[in-house]
């Protein structure tokens, strides 16, 4: 009788060890199973969360740049009316600056050139006889020279000013089209347009005189 009272304690210890074990299981499955959940809707809330502060921020440089732009238009528009009056003063200036009172020069000896300087003049030009040559750059109130025309300047001060002349022959020679050349044993492949020679498919450049082959 006290071994089947033993055996019995034996099976319920058991069975009770196996449901303990079962529970430690399925309660950490369910917490994991909770916590992910979790991490997934604090995710998509964060996302949600962060898409309206970027809609928010959005909206609200867009009503500042719009009050920006009407507390300023004003300023806005008299900026750009200036500078372009600025402009164009500018450019009628430097086409009529020849017939200025303070104009050195005989104005159809002046020609406009716009850039690196404004005119050149060649003192003489309209009587047939050049006597001089004077590069003239145009400024209007305090602006100064740039970099570049106080390099042209200084070159010119330097005398390192040459007269060059290029000669262009008045028949061109007409271009030469190579004959196709096939290797005997070889199959045709691409032909050099600089030396005619017949090269294989796969090359990139010729063979013969090193030159890159077209594709």
């Amino acid at each position: 009788m006290e071994a089947l009272l033993l055996l019995l304690l034996f099976f319920a210890v058991l069975a009770f060890v196996i449901l303990l074990h079962k529970y430690s299981s399925l309660k950490s499955a369910i917490e994991t199973r909770a916590r992910e959940q979790y991490e997934v809707w604090r995710g998509k809330d964060l996302d949600a969360i962060r898409k309206q502060y970027e809609e928010i921020a959005q909206k609200e440089g867009v009503l500042q740049f719009q009050q920006w732009r009407l507390e300023n238009e004003d300023v806005i528009r008299k900026d750009a009316i200036e500078k372009s009056r600025a402009v164009i003063l500018g450019k009628v200036t430097e086409h009529i600056v020849p017939f200025f009172p303070g104009f050195q020069h005989n104005p159809k000896d002046a020609r406009f050139i716009g850039t690196p300087v404004d005119f050149v003049v060649f003192d003489g030009l309209d009587d047939d006889e050049v006597r001089k040559v004077t590069f003239v750059e145009v400024k209007t109130g305090a602006s100064s020279l740039s970099t570049r025309e106080r390099q042209i300047r200084n070159t010119i001060k330097q005398r390192s000013v040459e007269w060059e002349e290029l000669r262009i022959p008045s028949a061109l020679p007409q271009s030469h089209t190579p004959q196709r050349e096939v290797l005997s044993g070889v199959s045709q492949g691409k032909t050099c347009f600089h030396c005619g020679k017949e090269n294989r498919k796969q090359a990139r450049f010729c063979g013969y005189c090193g030159r890159p082959l077209q594709m």
